[in-house]
């Protein structure tokens, strides 16, 4: 029995080796800054004349959506502030009672 442990523990603590390694780090490399000013280059030179007043509305209209999701963050803000006062008077009440 002896020597069967003494055997296989060599490999046993092997193979505990091998899966323990981490895998292989993936290296991602950055974009760098001459990309990004060539692609905005680009797109200056494809604009012309109309695509300037869509891009106006199309801004507008992102606008109002983002004033329609605002106006109903401070909705919530203010029930939360309801909510709020109203567990600090049920603490004040407990307290009492």
């Amino acid at each position: 029995m002896r020597t069967k442990i003494l055997f296989f523990l060599p490999f046993l603590i092997a193979f505990a080796a091998v899966n323990g390694q981490s895998p292989t780090p993936i290296i991602v490399q950055a974009a760098s800054a001459t990309v990004a000013t060539s692609a905005a280059s680009k797109m200056t030179g494809t604009m012309d004349a109309q695509s300037i007043p869509a891009a106006i509305t199309l801004l507008e209209q992102i606008k109002a959506g983002n004033d329609e999701v605002l106006a109903k963050q401070k909705a919530a803000l203010e029930k939360l502030d309801e909510l709020r006062d109203a567990a600090d008077q049920l603490r004040i009440f407990a307290k009492r009672g």
